[in-house]
């Protein structure tokens, strides 16, 4: 069954996508570092607004809003960036991604939430904001106050240039 074209539409969307056969690929530190690294490459050429993300030990879930590109670029610049940096010779991802075009606030902050509390989720971390690899990390939090401080690092605002709080590695 052949994948069905999208068609380029405005808006903020949730983006997953998986790697090649569920490989734990970025349970390997240096791979998820590269992977943010290449997120954050093409968000500061302004590519996309990066309003979430976490990079799991087999997919990636992601927040943002195309800039002047469609959703379907935005992906093909992170995962062949990621896998040109990366230089396997075996497949890297699975094909296409799955997205959700997000309807209102309330959706986007579900949507966030859902991302940030998935290793907690998974049990890789107790709190969000402890996990590296995620826009929720802070390493200036300690864990007993994460929760309570995700609200106020990343406030709710659709119409600005919210972007992860992760910087670049």
């Amino acid at each position: 069954m052949a994948i069905p074209a999208r068609t380029a539409r405005p808006g903020t969307f949730f983006v997953t996508t998986a790697t090649y056969n569920r490989r734990r690929l970025f349970q390997v530190e240096a791979n998820a570092l590269l992977l943010i690294k290449t997120i954050q490459h093409y968000r500061k050429e302004g590519k996309y607004k990066l309003h979430a993300f976490v990079v799991m030990p087999d997919h990636i879930h992601l927040l943002l809003t195309p800039e002047a590109v469609t959703l379907e670029r935005v992906i093909g610049l992170i995962k062949g960036g990621f896998s040109r940096r990366l230089g396997s010779k075996m497949p890297v991802w699975q094909r296409g991604f799955t997205d959700h075009r997000i309807r209102d606030a309330e959706e986007f902050e579900a949507r966030r939430t859902y991302i940030h509390q998935n290793p907690v989720r998974a049990h890789l971390t107790e709190e969000a904001c402890a996990y590296e690899y995620s826009s929720a990390f802070s390493p200036k939090q300690t864990t007993s106050t994460c929760q309570t401080s995700l609200a106020e690092r990343l406030p709710l605002n659709l119409t600005a240039s919210s972007e992860g709080s992760r910087s670049s590695p």
